[in-house]
């Protein structure tokens, strides 16, 4: 039986910050534990997105390709698709107001929850990365350098995590998204959108499960006290 209660996080986004980007769970496994979720790959390999039982990569090129189930990641967050309706967008709903447009309906500030939202948007912007080479650099200067892409008129998926604020270093505290297109023309991490038509969809979670690369040697015996965790999420996320 599949728990849809329950949001699987293998690694946190702390981790990151400092360059620990090897990947150490395969695909296969990730997808043991959810349908739907969101993450990165090995090396910080472009951007993941997994819709319907399907993950996606978004390069640091903006191609969109199926994964096989060897892609490894260092971060992600996965679970079992449950989600109520919350509202049908009716005025242009915007990163400016997604999350009070939420949580203005659900009581939900100090929970984890998830958001599907699948319309027309007159305009969307989206980053990824390219895959980095060892040594890898701290994850601010791969922001610096990363790639956007904009379409205008595009029907897809916003698709991501709203993490409270205690836990920024392990996720990102607020909202997370990302964005694939229906015909995979755009996608990635998602800087922009503005969305004038369709649904916005909500699934609540009251148990957290994370699981720590145990097996990496770089990750136990990092010193994480030295790295401006919250400094370097609000810059690269």
């Amino acid at each position: 039986m599949k728990t849809t209660n329950t949001l699987y996080q293998y690694g946190t986004l702390a981790l990151l910050v400092p360059g620990l980007f090897d990947g150490t769970l395969q695909l296969s496994d990730l997808l043991k534990h959810g349908d739907t979720g969101i993450g990165t790959g090995d090396g910080l390999d472009g951007e993941l997105i997994v819709k319907d039982g399907v993950a996606y990569k978004v390069d640091g090129n903006g191609d969109i390709k199926k994964l096989d189930g060897d892609f490894t990641v260092p971060f992600a967050d996965v679970h079992f698709a449950n989600y109520q309706p919350l509202v049908s967008v009716k005025e242009t709903i915007t990163p400016d107001n997604l999350e009070s447009t939420i949580l203005s309906r659900k009581n939900w500030s100090n929970v984890f929850f998830s958001i599907r939202a699948h319309g027309t948007f007159n305009q969307v912007t989206t980053r990824s990365i390219n895959k980095q080479d060892k040594p890898y650099p701290p994850l601010v200067d791969c922001a610096r350098n990363q790639h956007e892409f904009h379409a205008d008129k595009v029907t897809g998926t916003i698709l991501g995590y709203y993490s409270p604020q205690l836990f920024n270093g392990a996720a990102v505290g607020g909202l997370h998204l990302h964005f694939i297109a229906d015909d995979l023309s755009i996608g990635g991490h998602l800087l922009n959108f503005a969305m004038h038509d369709g649904e916005i969809d909500v699934q609540k979670f009251d148990q957290l499960e994370q699981k720590f690369p145990t097996q990496s040697d770089e990750f136990m015996q990092h010193d994480f006290s030295k790295d401006d965790i919250a400094g370097a999420i609000g810059e690269a996320e």
